[in-house]
């Protein structure tokens, strides 16, 4: 039976680097495949490829929406078509568009550094290692995006669970049956290490990195509850020195930066004008621009209101913007109140422009801020904690102490909160409380629940991660569903 995998076996976007060294989309065309995989040039090209499949929307998009949506940071104005809609109430399909379209474009990217992988011999050179390493991160990270989404939390029956199909290979015809989630977690942590070993060319962040592979390779461990390894990795991008925090003066303008300026990202899918989307954006469903651009239908949750705005002098309140009548009264889409949300617009000025940052310095901070609290050594947990905060414009009894966690319960919760605080809207909310076995709890006005406004989800509950595509099941038989 003819597989999915059939439609990747060309390098779909293979591309030429300009001299300013950007992921341009120029196409490729003087060269077959094989010959273009024969030379250092042709590699980069391919692998610059790879690199432009992760800004197509069907990733991107979904991945953030994906990510975020099912969490607590945001509401849902109203009922819509898009297929975010079963992502936000936890209706999951399985012939839901969102979940078919990245599950596609994931195997897309994930054949298209098999190809690079598979062409290059490790040790010809210093370049040629570091277009493997590249590769070999992308794979890891894509896999590890789609464990993530259709694979249940780490902590849930790992050895039994199912993840995702490992791919390794091009073929054509794959009846491969999903690796279980331990399998696979196993398969990301092997393929950064070694990515990391092998990356030494210093390239922006747009690229991968070494670094970028440790900062990975601290999430990863962090939801495979292995405190030990998230803080060794952790450890070893804050000591590298080439990432600094933002300062409070730059944190409201942080979005607004291309990646490639900001001292504080790791790793972003990088977008230039011609990539602006527009209406079609990530952005765009999260605010509307005085110019009236973008649908602005996702507001920030009362419930994540409260929380950032509990300290005036906290710089991240500048990424929720207020939308006012001409008389100055909060204007209101089916009785909730109208509160963007811009970290995904305004790049150089344009409303629908962002370059979504996949990793920065404060995550890797936070994540050893958490595998601290877990593992007995508050102080360091509340020191790491207290640096994200003093980059967030905060000081003095506004930061936490070994003796006063603000009416919290424990340092642990300390760090989830600021988590929230700091990363929401960028994708980690849901995780972080499926990982510690704590239920989602929407208690504020929106259209998850709309006779109530109120809803709890359990990190046990089988909608917490998606149903595999009804579409790929029907190509291969040993694709197996989740419970429905």
């Amino acid at each position: 039976m003819k597989s999915s995998f059939s439609r990747f076996l060309l390098l779909g976007c293979v591309v030429v680097a300009t001299a300013s060294c950007e992921i341009d989309t120029t196409p490729y065309n003087g060269l077959s495949e094989a010959a273009l995989l024969q030379n250092a040039q042709g590699l980069r090209a391919a692998t610059d490829g790879n690199y432009t499949f992760l800004k197509e929307a069907d990733y991107t998009r979904n991945l953030f929406i994906m990510n975020e949506y099912p969490g607590d940071n945001l509401t849902l104005s109203g009922t819509t078509t898009d297929a975010l809609f079963l992502t936000y109430t936890y209706r999951h399909t399985s012939d839901q568009a969102n979940a078919l379209q990245i599950y596609r474009k994931a195997y897309q990217i994930i054949v298209g550094c098999n190809k690079v992988i598979g062409a290059v011999q490790e040790g010809t050179s210093k370049e040629m290692d570091q277009i493997l390493g590249e590769n070999l991160f992308l794979r890891a990270m894509v896999h590890f995006d789609l464990v993530r989404l259709f694979g249940r939390p780490y902590g849930q029956s790992p050895e039994t669970n199912p993840g995702v199909i490992i791919k390794t290979d091009t073929k054509a015809d794959d009846n491969a049956s999903r690796a279980t989630v331990k399998d696979v977690y196993a398969f990301v942590v092997s393929e950064l290490q070694k990515a990391a070993k092998l990356m030494t060319v210093t390239r922006t962040s747009s690229y991968a990195s070494a670094a970028a592979a440790n900062a990975l390779l601290s999430r990863v461990y962090l939801y495979m509850n292995d405190n030990a390894n998230t803080i060794k990795y952790a450890d070893l991008v804050i000591s590298e020195n080439r990432f600094t925090l933002a300062t409070p003066m730059q944190v409201p303008d942080f979005y607004t930066v291309e990646n490639e300026q900001n001292k504080e990202v790791i790793l972003a899918i990088k977008h230039t004008l011609k990539d602006d989307r527009a209406w079609g954006s990530l952005g765009s469903m999260l605010y509307t621009s005085p110019g009236g651009v973008g649908y602005g239908e996702v507001y920030a949750s009362q419930d994540y209101q409260d929380l950032v705005n509990k300290y005036p002098n906290d710089k991240r309140r500048s990424f929720l913007v207020r939308k006012l009548t001409a008389q100055g009264a909060q204007e209101k889409r089916n009785g909730i109140d109208k509160v963007y949300v811009t970290k995904f617009s305004n790049q150089g000025g344009i409303a629908t422009l962002s370059s979504p940052v996949l990793l920065r310095l404060s995550e890797v901070y936070l994540n050893r801020a958490e595998a601290y609290a877990k593992t007995g050594a508050p102080d360091k947990a509340i020191a790491d904690v207290n640096l994200i905060r003093q980059r967030a414009g905060l000081s003095g009894t506004e930061l936490y102490t070994a003796t006063d966690l603000k009416g919290l319960p424990a340092v642990l919760d300390v760090v989830l909160q600021e988590r929230r605080l700091e990363l929401a809207f960028e994708g980690h909310r849901p995780y972080d409380l499926y990982r510690n076995n704590r239920s989602l709890v929407r208690n504020y006005p929106g259209y998850h629940n709309t006779a109530t406004g109120q809803q709890t989800v359990t990190a046990d509950d089988k909608q917490v991660v998606n149903l595999i595509p009804e579409a790929e099941i029907i190509l291969n038989s040993n694709l197996k569903q989740n419970p429905l």
